[in-house]
């Protein structure tokens, strides 16, 4: 398959604002001996990556400086140690990097072929939300069947999923957001209860939906003073978990006792640092328990907006004012 010299990309200029991105020109990545080399045709916009443009998430070592963490189009190339892809091959990837571009060069064990009927826009919207709900929900968080959650930030790409998959799976859910709009979208994907946190103390919410007893694992992507407000949303043997510190990460002061007394368990993780074969096994666990919800159409990704490779600037603009609901994709060719 002949490959073009040079791709476009977006490339920054230094730390800052969204107008520190632009269009440029430069070569192809290489796939090492496990990759894939995927031709981009597009790519969805994630908080890490306006974290990352201001210079507060530096991609790990050897990964691509260029910014994006997840794309969709057509296996071009392939690494001498691959095997079970063909070129032509659509796919879905959690990169490490590098996705804001024309090619990727993607781990092939953090690869997916796309779910039944979908094109590369909705493959594209997949892998780094549904990765993270995954990883933080079901697997460090234990949810399960008969259980309930509150997932904060249930409008964004990340509390979309998780309340879908949180149903899927059998459980309660319970979101919060910040307009009546918001949190009836987030009712539309089977949301059981949503509780606007600028009128509402989120606390007493759930205190009186569960007639007291609490939710048996929170979500949290706010951090701050929220931390003791979740433990106190928790029931016994009840699980925070932590994916993102909005607020920040220092924890006001409170009183770790509820946490013994009641069995609490604190979590959290990230994804980027995690190794190839973490998230390979992660990849493995949506292929098989994730993917027949989205083949059968139980679960689908919430598509905001999508902007062209060359107005990636205004997605990011759009990212940062939180006026969205679902995700936000970057359409690369």
């Amino acid at each position: 398959m002949a490959l073009p010299a040079t791709m476009r990309h977006i490339a920054t200029t230094g730390v800052g604002g969204p107008e520190v991105m632009a269009v440029a020109s430069g070569p192809l990545p290489v796939p090492g001996p496990d990759e894939l080399l995927v031709e981009v045709h597009a790519a969805g916009v994630n908080r890490p990556d306006v974290q990352q443009r201001r210079g507060a998430y530096p991609p790990p070592p050897g990964a691509s400086p260029i910014i994006g963490l997840e794309a969709a189009g057509v296996v071009v190339g392939m690494g001498s140690q691959v095997s079970g892809w063909q070129l032509g091959e659509p796919v879905c990837a959690l990169t490490n990097g590098g996705a804001y571009a024309e090619y990727v060069a993607v781990p092939a064990a953090q690869s997916l072929r796309p779910p039944k009927g979908y094109d590369h826009l909705r493959a594209a919207a997949l892998p780094e939300t549904y990765f993270t709900v995954w990883a933080n929900l079901f697997d460090r968080g234990g949810l399960r069947a008969g259980e309930s959650v509150l997932i904060h930030g249930g409008s964004s790409g990340i509390g979309t999923t998780a309340v879908q998959l949180a149903k899927a799976f059998g459980a309660t859910v319970i979101v919060t957001a910040g307009s009546a709009e918001k949190l009836a979208a987030c009712r539309s994907l089977g949301a059981d209860h949503g509780i606007n946190y600028r009128t509402e103390d989120f606390v007493a919410e759930v205190a009186r939906i569960t007639d007291r007893r609490g939710v048996d694992v929170v979500l949290d992507m706010v951090g701050g003073d929220y931390i003791p407000r979740n433990i106190r949303c928790l029931a016994l043997d009840g699980r925070l978990v932590q994916i993102a510190f909005l607020q920040g990460s220092k924890v006001p002061e409170f009183d770790m006792l509820p946490v013994m007394t009641r069995r609490l368990t604190l979590t959290g993780s990230t994804m980027r640092p995690r190794s190839t074969a973490q998230k390979g096994a992660i990849a493995d666990a949506l292929r098989e328990k994730v993917w027949p919800h989205l083949d059968a159409g139980r679960c689908a990704p919430v598509i905001h907006a999508t902007f062209p490779l060359e107005q990636v600037a205004a997605a990011h603009a759009l990212m940062e004012s939180s006026a969205h609901v679902g995700k936000i994709m970057l359409k690369v060719r």
